[in-house]
């Protein structure tokens, strides 16, 4: 791609006030895909819906309507559509010739998708550098707005600061139950803006699904502007910074391209799905793959912030590895993985038990969200008798779940929920003679 066409294009986006915006694209070669690619989605699209305006047209697949008029008069001058109608502002109604129903049949064999048209892979690659979570520099009060809600002890922000600055990665360790994944899902809100994403990417002809409802959180484009501003790139969609957060269904194929045969189209990855945010491995160790079998899988990626995929045809392409890696588990990193990987996620930090006034604070935390008074006695009894002379560590999980089960008592029987010793005293025995061993 030449410099005059990044600086025409998407290039653009970079030089805005706001920061990074893809602008709207007024030519089709601004859009740096080929009339054939984006006529082949026309085409689909009439086969699957029968007929549509050109307006319309240029609203389902994402691009101006000024850009795709022209395709539709050489799909028309080539008969491969034809008018069936008329429409507002001096529009028609378009729908399928005999031979344009040949020509999308055979499209739609070889690939099935006909939503919004795609963006090229270069244009992807140049918004994630633009967007990078490498780029912000969140200060302490960024760390606490983020974590606002949550009891935190304040050493845990100048431990937590420094990584989320370094936007390589991190391991949250320690014990179950203190809060690893809580704080782990608060990071991302650290680096604050939005992003903006390509809902689709396509290179060498393969298209990659990347915009994903379970993942990304849409942003309002009213939202924060008084004057409604539609002059951006519509194949494009802005949301928050994502988390990607996987667990124990966590496996190698989630980390490649995976093709869908039957549609010959294409999905992400996780990693390229949280680019720009945070990709969250929750209990790592826990996996149905060795840890060492995905710590390998990224010695790369970590080292030079770029990964590998293969596409379906074979071609290998690079893509950005470009998010903060987050590993939460209740085991030691030493006994997961050996020195070389762990000099590439630079820092650890352990999620410690609460301490005493921590675990006085949470219940002050929670009472309110149960609707009961705080009652300092009765928490201290708590301590004093249960937890004390048992050595029983304090775990920030347990302030909300023993105020659960004397909810569920008080409701049982009629009462009105509060704290009071003798409830504490009935329900720590069901609570910890199932979780006996943790402590």
């Amino acid at each position: 791609m030449s410099g005059t066409e990044l600086k025409s294009g998407l290039l653009a986006a970079l030089l805005a006030d706001d920061g990074f915006r893809p602008e709207e694209p007024k030519t089709l070669e601004d859009t740096q895909l080929s009339a054939t690619l984006v006529e082949s989605i026309i085409l689909k699209l009439y086969l699957n819906i029968g007929s549509m305006s050109g307006r319309k047209t240029a609203e389902h697949i994402c691009l101006p309507f000024g850009v795709v008029e022209g395709l539709l008069t050489s799909l028309r001058t080539r008969q491969l559509i034809t008018h069936c109608g008329s429409a507002p502002l001096n529009d028609y109604t378009y729908t399928l010739t005999d031979q344009g129903r040949t020509r999308a049949q055979t499209y739609m064999h070889s690939c099935s998708y006909f939503g919004p048209a795609p963006v090229s892979l270069d244009d992807y690659i140049t918004s994630v550098e633009a967007q990078s979570v490498r780029n912000e520099t969140p200060k302490e009060e960024d760390l606490r707005r983020a974590f606002e809600g949550l009891s935190v002890e304040p050493g845990m922000f100048d431990r937590l600061g420094p990584a989320v600055n370094s936007g390589a990665g991190l391991f949250l360790y320690g014990a179950p139950g203190n809060g690893k994944t809580t704080l782990a899902k608060r990071i991302t809100a650290c680096y604050g803006q939005e992003i903006w994403i390509p809902r689709t990417v396509v290179e060498d002809g393969q298209f990659i699904k990347l915009f994903d409802a379970a993942f990304h959180e849409t942003v309002d484009q009213e939202e924060n502007s008084i004057i409604k501003n539609d002059n951006f790139d519509h194949r494009w969609v802005k949301i928050q910074r994502p988390t990607v957060v996987v667990g124990g269904e966590l496996t190698m194929d989630s980390l490649e391209i995976r093709f869908d045969p039957i549609n010959n189209i294409c999905e992400a990855p996780l990693q390229m799905k949280s680019n720009c945010g945070s990709l969250l491995i929750d209990d790592f160790g826990r996996q149905r793959m060795q840890p060492q079998e995905l710590l390998n899988r990224w010695i790369v990626p970590l080292e030079n912030r770029v990964d590998y995929l293969a596409l379906p045809n074979g071609k290998k392409i690079q893509v950005p590895f470009e998010q903060l890696i987050i590993f939460s588990t209740n085991l030691e990193p030493s006994d997961l993985t050996d020195d070389a990987f762990l000099r590439r996620i630079p820092y650890k930090i352990e999620v410690e038990d609460a301490s005493h006034e921590e675990f006085h604070k949470l219940f002050q935390i929670f009472t309110k969200q149960f609707g009961c008074r705080y009652d300092e006695e009765s928490v201290t009894h708590l301590i004093d008798k249960h937890y004390t002379p048992n050595k029983r560590p304090l775990r920030r999980c347990q302030p909300r779940d023993l105020l659960t089960q004397i909810r569920n008592y008080c409701v049982y029987k009629g009462f009105p929920m509060e704290m009071r010793p003798e409830y504490f005293d009935l329900v720590v025995g069901s609570y910890f003679t199932v979780v006996a061993g943790n402590d």
